[in-house]
């Protein structure tokens, strides 16, 4: 819903963390050009800069999440909590099943019914439905039951979700997934997801308790570092030495279950890409609570990310027609600068009348 939303209880640092975030997205979701850097382009034989936006996202909604169901606890108790978590998480699945639509399209009655119902249902839901806002909302149900736990229980749930994928991946999945092929991991992408939302929530509890904010981000610095080893070891379980992130494997690489892969949704992926956007969080911290950094357009879309996700395809659907896919990079970057400049503007208008589109 639109909202008029007080600044005075936001968290600087996570704005302006989440409105880097959302800058990234539209950088990358854009430039998918011959003439682009492949760093900056989706990948799904490897972890790539433009594979890090997406788990950004959820640290920072599992940031938020802690944070929203801690206070809403302490002021109304966990029934009011669990509700109004349901509420939201199934606010946001609609609209991302509306958003993304389902799959299959049928020109004929006769179609439909060859299909019958099951056949229909089932075609619906493989590939598109399954992109960032129900995964965040997917996501963030599965982690309801732990969300108000301690940090114990939801590390222990992490990795028994991040088991359940391995061994889901194992057995079927991985080859499922890989030739539908699905986005982002597909149905079962929410239980590796699981592992950037719920370090997003340990990072609040760190925050929480902060009292300088150096030592938080050097504590959070520090666990980043382990995150994103553990998720280059994982990517290294299958018997030889994996191509370290931000590289593109030869051509004879090989996909499996340890592979980083967003399509796929692995667990080493999603494991490095965790400790990674911790990093980039603790990096904000630095500038935000230490320094004063403050930037104009990551604070307009931090604090209207729904927004900007809503209306970012639509400018680009208007303009990315009229730049080929083999365009010169002189031809490409002032279409891009169009494209971020009108999103950035109608992000500014919804902050400048004061209407925040929450759920």
């Amino acid at each position: 819903m639109l909202t008029d939303e007080s600044p005075a209880r936001r968290i600087v640092s996570l704005d302006q963390f989440r409105g880097y975030t959302v800058a990234g997205m539209l950088l990358v979701n854009f430039l998918g050009f011959d003439a682009i850097p492949a760093i900056l382009r989706h990948h799904n034989t490897y972890c790539s800069y433009a594979d890090t936006i997406m788990p950004q996202f959820f640290l920072a909604v599992g940031f938020a999440y802690r944070l929203t169901y801690v206070r809403r606890v302490e002021k109304s108790g966990w029934r009011s909590a669990v509700v109004a978590a349901l509420h939201r998480n199934a606010g946001l699945l609609l609209l991302g099943l509306v958003f993304h639509h389902l799959d299959g399209e049928y020109r004929s009655w006769a179609d439909l019914q060859a299909r019958g119902p099951w056949g229909a249902i089932s075609s619906a839901f493989r590939r598109e439905p399954f992109q960032a806002l129900v995964h965040i909302a997917l996501a963030s149900l599965w982690v309801l039951p732990v969300i108000g736990a301690g940090a114990g229980v939801r590390v222990a749930y992490m990795t028994a979700s991040a088991g359940l994928h391995l061994a889901l991946s194992w057995w079927f999945y991985l080859d499922w997934a890989w030739n539908v092929p699905v986005i982002d991991g597909g149905p079962l992408g929410f239980l590796s997801w699981t592992i950037p939302l719920l370090v997003g929530s340990l990072a609040y509890d760190a925050a929480a308790v902060a009292t300088d904010p150096r030592r938080l981000a050097a504590r959070l610095a520090g666990w980043s570092v382990v995150l994103m080893i553990a998720g280059y070891a994982i990517s290294c379980a299958g018997g030889e030495w994996a191509t370290p992130p931000f590289r593109q494997p030869p051509s004879t690489h090989r996909v499996d279950l340890w592979t980083m892969s967003q399509r796929t949704g692995s667990i080493s992926y999603l494991t490095f890409s965790a400790g990674f956007s911790l990093a980039v969080y603790a990096l904000f911290v630095v500038l935000c609570d230490v320094g004063r950094f403050r930037s104009r357009v990551f604070g307009t879309f931090g604090v209207n990310a729904l927004a900007a996700y809503l209306i970012h395809p639509m400018v680009a659907g208007a303009i990315k027609p009229f730049i080929p896919k083999d365009s010169p990079l002189w031809y490409v970057m002032p279409g891009f600068i169009l494209y971020f400049a009108i999103c950035y503007g109608f992000n500014r208008y919804l902050e400048k009348h004061r209407l925040f589109l929450k759920l």
